[in-house]
């Protein structure tokens, strides 16, 4: 499975309300894509992913939602 087909069931899950406790979207890929400042991996900026550990589960939805939005986009790109 792919690293965009596996965050986008996540992403799934996590706006359905299906996880008792919001999961982190990192891949460990940890590499940082200078043309899109996201992750390679869990698609998230530098400043989302050190705040990560102090969002509330609200704030880590919205993370979620926007990681969505980035992989629609992205599946748009030729």
């Amino acid at each position: 499975m792919s690293a965009a087909t596996f965050l986008a069931k996540q992403v799934r899950l996590v706006d359905a309300g299906l996880v008792a406790e919001v999961p982190s979207p990192c891949l460990s890929v940890c590499r940082m894509d200078p043309a899109t400042d996201f992750c390679e991996g869990c698609m998230r900026t530098i400043d989302e992913i050190a705040a990560w550990g102090r969002m509330g589960d609200d704030e880590k939805r919205s993370v979620w939602k926007l990681i969505g939005i980035r992989l629609d986009a992205s599946a748009q790109e030729p």
